[in-house]
């Protein structure tokens, strides 16, 4: 019996050394983020993002509601200026002060990644590609899409910001309104100001896995095989020193 249990303690204790080291190498492969989409333009809508980084690909799902049903929302990674989210109290050039695009680029810098819903069209030169953006006021949206390697590193470093937009400042329930875009002067203001925005941060927890539509969150980490194993002869150890006392006090 004292030969068994120091067989499966030897034979557990590279187990746990190879538990942490595969969790770190797991780690090491792909960066996972988070953002939680505020509002602006007080446009009433809310909206979680979760994204995960492998090389120069990108795996990102959102949930977002609350926004004008039945109209495009043009969404967006931006990177540049201070990669952040504006202030929603800030005063724009829009319909009342409304933040028009142009006027939180300072923070949020230009469009990355165009976050269409078909084709290879995530180029910046397909930010309004209407056709092709959620038009829905609530939606998930799941998509996994290959960038440089230049964008991958900086949404990996945290400074990717995910803006959706599309505001009905006057309530009429389309896009309308004297003032025209300042990113396409066919289309009303409206069509074009920021709704929401976040900043995609390291996250606190893994993403959903398989996407949002499942709603389950990851166990990547947590069935590691050596973790498994490790753990099952470590109960080993511990029966079989049990059953050795029990033998000796008998």
């Amino acid at each position: 019996m004292k030969k068994l249990t120091a067989a499966l303690a030897a034979l557990a204790v590279p187990a746990l050394l190879a538990g942490p080291m595969a969790l770190a190498s797991s780690a090491e492969d792909h960066t996972e983020l988070m953002a939680t989409l505020g509002e602006l333009n007080d446009s009433g809508g809310s909206g979680t993002v979760w994204a995960k980084v492998t090389g120069n690909e990108v795996w990102l799902s959102m949930e977002v509601e609350g926004l004008l049903d039945g109209a495009p929302h043009a969404q967006h990674i931006h990177i540049g200026g201070t990669n952040s989210c504006p202030d929603p109290s800030q005063k724009g050039t829009g319909p009342g002060g409304a933040i028009r695009t142009t006027d939180a680029v300072d923070s949020y810098g230009p469009v990355a990644v165009s976050l269409t819903t078909d084709g290879g069209m995530t180029h910046p030169d397909h930010a309004l590609d209407v056709a092709n953006f959620p038009a829905t006021g609530s939606y998930t949206y799941e998509r996994t899409f290959t960038v440089s390697d230049e964008v991958a590193a900086q949404i990996g470093a945290g400074d990717g910001v995910v803006v959706v937009h599309g505001v009905d400042h006057d309530g009429s329930g389309t896009y309308d309104g004297d003032q025209m875009s300042d990113l396409d002067p066919s289309l009303p203001t409206e069509a074009t100001d920021p709704a929401l925005c976040g900043t995609l941060d390291l996250a606190p927890m893994a993403a959903p896995s398989g996407g949002v539509q499942t709603g389950g969150a990851s166990s990547e980490g947590l069935e590691q095989p050596a973790l498994l194993v490790s753990g099952a002869l470590l109960a080993a150890v511990g029966a079989a020193g049990l059953l050795a006392r029990r033998r000796a006090r008998d």
